[in-house]
C-alpha cells in the first residue's frame, strides 16, 4: 500500500491534536505495515523554548509575547525532522500545525513533492468560533485564558484560512471537510470514513 499523507488544520477548539493522534493510533492499528510519523508544530516548539540557547531564548520570547515567529522557524522545525525521520519514503505522515501561513505552504507543497507524497489528504476540522472558546475554557491550560484564545481564532480566520484555500485550489490534494462540533469519537468516525472513501 503507498503511503499516506494527512495534513490537519482546525481552529484553536477544533481538537485538531487529539484527533491526529487518534489517526495514527488508527493507522498503525488498522493498516500497521509502515511506520506512521506524526509532527504536531506546537508541541516540538514548546520542547526547543527548553533549550538553552539564544534561538530558543528568542523563540520563547517571542511566542510569550503573543507575536509571530519568522517563517523561517516553523519551516525549520518540521523540514528538520523530516530530514532526520524519513528512513524509506514509505512512512506515512500526519502533519498538524504545519504551512499555517500562505507563503509556507508552497514550501510544504515542494517538500511534499520531493519526498514524492502522492495525493495529500487535508483534513479540516470546523467548529465555531464559540465551540471553541468554550472547549478551551473547560481544558484550563495556563494560556487559556478568553482574550487570548479569540486573539488565537482572529488570527487562523486571517492567516490560516487563506492558506487552506492554497490546498483546496491545488488539484494534487484531496480535501475533507470535518464537523468538529461532534463527540471526539463521532469527529474521528467522521475523517476515516471520508480518508477512506
Amino acid at each position: 500500500m503507498a503511503p499516506k499523507t494527512y495534513i490537519f488544520y482546525g481552529s484553536s477548539g477544533s481538537g485538531k491534536g487529539t484527533q491526529a493522534s487518534l489517526l495514527k493510533e488508527y493507522i498503525e492499528r488498522e493498516v500497521g505495515e509502515n511506520e506512521t510519523l506524526y509532527i504536531e508544530t506546537g508541541a516540538r516548539f514548546r520542547e526547543f523554548m527548553k533549550k538553552d540557547n539564544y534561538t530558543g531564548k528568542l523563540t520563547k520570547d517571542i511566542i510569550n509575547s503573543g507575536e509571530l515567529l519568522p517563517e523561517f522557524l516553523p519551516i525549520w522545525m518540521w523540514s528538520d525532522f523530516l530530514i532526520d525521520n524519513f528512513k524509506t519514503g514509505k512512512e506515512n505522515l500526519i502533519l498538524d500545525g504545519l504551512a499555517r501561513r500562505v507563503d509556507e505552504a508552497p514550501v510544504l507543497d515542494k517538500a511534499l513533492k520531493f519526498y514524492n507524497r502522492r495525493k495529500p489528504e487535508v483534513i479540516i476540522l470546523n467548529v465555531s468560533h464559540e465551540w471553541g472558546v468554550e472547549r478551551l475554557l473547560k481544558r484550563g491550560r495556563h494560556d487559556d485564558h478568553e482574550e487570548h484564545i479569540k486573539k488565537r481564532i482572529e488570527w487562523y480566520d486571517t492567516n490560516v484560512v487563506p492558506t487552506i484555500e492554497f490546498f483546496r485550489n491545488n488539484p494534487d490534494y484531496t480535501v475533507h471537510e470535518i464537523n468538529g462540533e461532534q463527540t471526539i469519537e463521532e469527529v474521528h468516525e467522521e475523517i476515516i470514513k471520508k480518508i477512506n472513501g
